[in-house]
């Protein structure tokens, strides 16, 4: 036989030895993830700052500026909100956040006793509720201690936060450079019978990573900065902190706002409980807070259609977190937003199958 002959029939591969070798190639991206575990956690975090501006940097390209002259001017001012934020947010948000720490055992203590005078059948001394309000005393105190001996005395944890500062911007500066090419090449590398089929999921996680990533990030920072601002005039103690908090925890519909309004509250009962005006004043924050996210940012910035559910999401932070530490939490979202992209692609291609309709769905 001749080597032209032989050549179409060695490229040939069945289903199942395709089905193998992805199958291996996912078992050794599992196995590197796990492998190198927080050591590629500054090329995930440029991967996705990369990922995220790279709208703006087409935008500008289409205003007719140079992709390296659009790259490098929001790289300098992606770099003065980043110095802004730490000279001027970060060392506010650090005392406001132990400063909470260490009063929040008394608040609980003070709050125990206040209820304890209204309520006593509830407070007895062997009663559930008391030994629930005494314990989580100590789960404050001592997670408030954990915390600030963790930041100040673990030398690891001071490497990977300059492993951060210094090597995340300049792995970002180069994929928003080479972006472009870095997509062409990895479009090279698909196979060749099935590169239509992976382009059009690849687009369909892309519209979800889009919708819901760069959509929800926007919904939390306005949130965040809304809260913070807002607590921060009206007066309330650590106003800032709880703010920015109530925002990050947004992505989860309601519960940034829920959480958020039940500590602001809280606290607002216990400093203004003379002035019921501010206490109705920082439930109307987060009031206004929710409305505007339900029927401005979410429809205008993330879409109806996302197809990440909520529960699907933290079910994916969850376990991800606790199989590859903090580098699993930053692959959790694009990974659950791609099996939930091949799970309705395969549902579909199921309902429309032989296997679901039958060998006699055509007739009568």
């Amino acid at each position: 036989m001749s080597e032209t002959n032989k050549k179409p029939a060695l490229m040939q591969l069945s289903a199942q030895q395709k089905t193998r070798y992805w199958l291996i190639g996912l078992a050794l991206a599992i196995a590197l993830l796990w492998l190198l575990g927080n050591a590629v956690v500054p090329f995930l975090v440029a991967t996705a700052i990369a990922y995220f501006l790279e709208p703006v940097v087409q935008r500008l390209q289409k205003l007719g500026t140079n992709r390296l002259w659009a790259v490098i001017l929001i790289s300098l001012l992606a770099l003065i909100v980043v110095v802004a934020i730490f000279l001027l947010v970060v060392p506010m948000l650090i005392q406001q956040a132990t400063a909470l720490f260490s009063v929040a055992p008394e608040y609980i203590a003070r709050l125990t006793s206040f209820l304890g005078e209204r309520f006593p059948a509830l407070f007895e001394p062997d009663s559930p509720l008391r030994k629930a309000m005494t314990g989580l005393q100590t789960v404050l105190k001592d997670f408030g201690v954990a915390v600030v001996n963790q930041a100040l005395n673990t030398s690891l944890a001071l490497v990977d936060f300059l492993l951060l500062v210094f090597v995340v911007p300049v792995v970002t500066f180069y994929l928003m450079l080479d972006w472009p090419r870095v997509i062409a090449a990895v479009d090279r590398w698909l196979p060749r019978d099935h590169a239509g089929t992976m382009r059009m999921l690849a687009g369909r996680v892309d519209k979800v990573l889009a919708g819901f990533v760069r959509g929800q990030l926007t919904v939390c920072a306005i949130l965040g900065g809304f809260y913070a601002l807002a607590l921060a005039a009206i007066g309330l103690q650590f106003g800032v902190v709880i703010g920015i908090f109530a925002g990050l925890v947004s992505f989860i519909p309601f519960v940034g706002s829920l959480l958020g309004g039940v500590l602001s509250i809280g606290l607002a009962l216990y400093q203004f409980w003379g002035d019921p005006v501010w206490i109705l004043a920082v439930a109307a924050v987060f009031l206004v807070g929710q409305l505007v996210e339900g029927n401005v940012l979410t429809p205008k910035l993330v879409g109806g259609s996302v197809g990440l559910h909520p529960v699907w999401l933290l079910f994916s932070l969850s376990a991800f977190g606790a199989l590859f530490g903090f580098a699993g939490l930053l692959v959790a979202v694009p990974v659950a937003a791609s099996i939930g992209v091949l799970g309705r692609y395969a549902l579909s291609q199921y309902l429309e199958g032989r296997f679901y309709l039958g060998n006699d769905q055509d007739e009568p």
